[in-house]
C-alpha cells in the first residue's frame, strides 16, 4: 500500500507540475504567472544597554499558476512553497514558515461559465517542527504528518476571470501521519497506530486573484469542508490570503495570513486540556522577489 501511495503522490504531482512548467508560447488557452522571493532579517548588538540578542533568518517563497482554456476544456493548476527559518544564540533555529502546496482542477464546460469537473490538493510540509512552549521543544509535525490529500468531483463556476469557485459534493479527503510517534500519540485525528484518517465529504474551494491597484495584487482562498460520516455540522476551514505590493523590478513586499480551523487537531491549552482551536498566523516580508 505504501508503494502504491508513493506511486500516486508522483502521478498527481506530475498532472499538477507538467502545465506549470510548460514552455512559454503565444498560444493564448495558457495563461500563466508567478512569483520567487528572498526576504532577510538580521540584528547584530554589542553593549547595548536596552538589551536584546544577535538574530538572523530568512523567508523564501514561491508560488506559480498555469491556467488553461480551450473550447469545453478548462485546467487550473497551481503550487505554492514557502519556508523560514530565524537563528538567534539562545533559541538556536527555529522555523517560521513551512509550506508545501500544490492543487489542480480540471473541467468540462456544462453551460456558459459552469463546469463538470474535478479536484485534487495535497498540503503538507518540509522540515520538523516543535511546540517551543513547553519546557522543552516538543515534537509535533514533519513532512506527511500531516500531509493532507484531497479529491473530489462536482462543479466549478468562473463567473470572472479573477474568481473561481469549485463545489465538489463528493469528496475524499485523507489526513496522513506517517511519523509513528505521532501515529502512536494519535495525532491529527487518527486511531492510535494508524497512519491514515479517511473522511468523505463536501467540499467547497473558492479562490481570487485581483490586482485592485497598480502593482498591488491580492490572492485569497478559502476551502471549506464537511464530514458526512463524523459531526457534519462541524465545518473545517482553511483560509489563505497573500498581499503582494511590488516596490519596482526587484524588490517588493509581501504580508500574508493563515486562518485554520480543523475539528481533528486537537491543540494543547495552558490548562492542560486539548480541543480543537482556530489557528491564525500573520507573516510581513520585504525583500528581492522576481515576478514572472
Amino acid at each position: 500500500m505504501k508503494k502504491a501511495f508513493i506511486a500516486f503522490i508522483v502521478f498527481m504531482t506530475t498532472g499538477i507540475v507538467q502545465p506549470l512548467l510548460a514552455q512559454a508560447s503565444s498560444d493564448t488557452t495558457w495563461h500563466r504567472g508567478g512569483n520567487i522571493g528572498l526576504s532577510l532579517n538580521q540584528v547584530s548588538l554589542s553593549n547595548w544597554a536596552a538589551g536584546g540578542e544577535n538574530t538572523v533568518g530568512f523567508n523564501f517563497l514561491f508560488n506559480y499558476f498555469a491556467n488553461y482554456k480551450k473550447e469545453r476544456h478548462l485546467w487550473k493548476s497551481r503550487i505554492e512553497m514557502d519556508y523560514g527559518l530565524n537563528n538567534t544564540k539562545t533559541d538556536g533555529k527555529k522555523k517560521t514558515n513551512d509550506k508545501i502546496y500544490l492543487s489542480s482542477i480540471y473541467g468540462h464546460e456544462l453551460r456558459k461559465n459552469l463546469y463538470l469537473s474535478g479536484l485534487m490538493t495535497f498540503q503538507s510540509q518540509f522540515a520538523k517542527g516543535y511546540d517551543y512552549g513547553t519546557d522543552s521543544p516538543t515534537y509535533i509535525s514533519r513532512f506527511m504528518s500531516p500531509g493532507y490529500l484531497t479529491i473530489g468531483g462536482g462543479l466549478t463556476w468562473t463567473p470572472k476571470s479573477w474568481f473561481t469557485a469549485t463545489f465538489t459534493p463528493a469528496t475524499w479527503r485523507g489526513t496522513f501521519v506517517s511519523s509513528n510517534i505521532l501515529s502512536n500519540q494519535g495525532q491529527f485525528g487518527v486511531t492510535p497506530g494508524k497512519h491514515l484518517l479517511p473522511e468523505f465529504g463536501a467540499n467547497l474551494q473558492m479562490e481570487a486573484q485581483y490586482e485592485f491597484l497598480k502593482n498591488m495584487t491580492i490572492f485569497s482562498r478559502l476551502a471549506l469542508f464537511s464530514n458526512y460520516l463524523e459531526n457534519p455540522q462541524n465545518i473545517d476551514i482553511a483560509w489563505d490570503v497573500q498581499l503582494n505590493m511590488t516596490i519596482n523590478k526587484w524588490f517588493a513586499a509581501t504580508v500574508t495570513t493563515n486562518m485554520i480551523y480543523d475539528n481533528e487537531t486537537k491543540i494543547l491549552q495552558t490548562d492542560g486540556s486539548k480541543g480543537p482551536r482556530l489557528q491564525f498566523k500573520e507573516a510581513l516580508g520585504v525583500g528581492v522577489q522576481i515576478s514572472f
